[in-house]
């Protein structure tokens, strides 16, 4: 019988309070080798004190955590030994040099990797000798998160990596994360690009007001709060309220106006192929037509407001 390894990274009932507000309240999180998992959540929901606290920049106020088997509060050094980090936002010494600072942080670990090669990954060869302050801002994160791989990590802890990046860029490191976890390492990625998470992430942890209130695959989440598909389709001629109300599972979203030949319908459903077929049916029986179709899978964004009941807004500030 095959014993599985043991996880990369575990957290159980992790607490951190400032003053009377609530940061993160008995967090159970664990990161396995092979795996991208997803810390999603808006901001004040705990993102970032969670991996500060991961990375001994903050201390929890109770809780264990365990990175590659060491306990951090009892063997700190030996626990991060195998993490490399990456944390928002990226700054540097203004004229230091990309090649200089991967360089000086790789003259901290026993076997880091090669610089040269790092630099070549991460596109940044043909500024490896300029300085830091004439970088640009997606330069700057691209360096940012390459000096998290100078120590060859287990574990990755990434926070929002792709932020500043172009779609090249961003795709690139996509796929150096996707090596890493082929390579039998693992990842704990914070983001709020929901996309990038339901696309990237094997597993996703939703935080809110500090609280975890779901953990599993996107798909898994997305059948648990039975997320409903979305049918966007416009028509030659606008059709009856009574006509709508015949579709299967019909229902305009709320607020939307009433529809005009210009409008877009939206119908919500958790049986899409029901509803386009009742949906064709209906334009055959009307002698209508239709114009314009478009299929809307459910996203992380709907799981989320199912979960929470509120809208997903990074911008906006959620107090404990």
């Amino acid at each position: 019988m095959t014993v599985p390894p043991h996880p990369l990274l575990r957290l159980v009932a992790l607490h951190k309070r400032y003053g009377a507000a609530v940061a993160v309240a008995g967090l159970d999180l664990e990161v396995a080798p092979g795996e991208i998992v997803g810390l999603l959540g808006p901001n004040g929901a705990g993102k970032t004190t969670v991996l500060e606290c991961l990375l001994g920049l903050r201390a929890a106020d109770s809780g264990e955590i365990v990175l590659d088997g060491s306990d951090v509060r009892t063997h700190p050094a030996e626990a991060r030994r195998r993490v490399g980090a990456q944390i928002q936002p990226a700054a540097l010494q203004d004229k230091i040099t990309p090649r200089e600072a991967l360089t000086f942080f790789a003259a901290f670990h026993h076997t880091p990797a090669d610089t040269g090669e790092l630099l070549l990954r991460f596109g940044l060869t043909e500024k490896a000798d300029a300085h830091f302050d004439t970088l640009s801002a997606g330069q700057r994160q691209r360096l940012s998160v390459a000096l998290a791989f100078v120590n060859r990590p287990a574990l990755l802890i990434l926070d929002e990596p792709t932020t500043g990046l172009d779609p090249q860029t961003r795709r690139a490191l996509h796929a150096i994360l996707v090596a890493h976890r082929a390579a039998g390492g693992a990842v704990l990625l914070s983001t709020h690009d929901l996309d990038e998470a339901q696309r990237l992430c094997d597993r996703v942890a939703i935080l809110h007001r500090g609280r975890l209130v779901a953990a599993g695959s996107p798909d898994q989440l997305l059948a648990r709060t039975g997320a409903a598909t979305r049918l966007e389709f416009r028509t030659a001629r606008p059709l009856p309220a009574a006509t709508l109300a015949e579709l299967q599972a019909a229902g305009r979203e709320p607020g939307q106006p009433p529809p005009d030949p210009s409008a877009a319908y939206r119908i919500r459903t958790t049986e899409p192929t029901r509803a386009i077929a009742a949906l064709t049916q209906v334009m055959q029986s009307t002698g209508n037509e239709l114009r314009e179709l478009q299929l809307r899978p459910p996203t992380l964004e709907d799981a989320f407001v199912a979960l929470t009941g509120e809208g997903w807004d990074c911008d906006r500030e959620v107090a404990p």
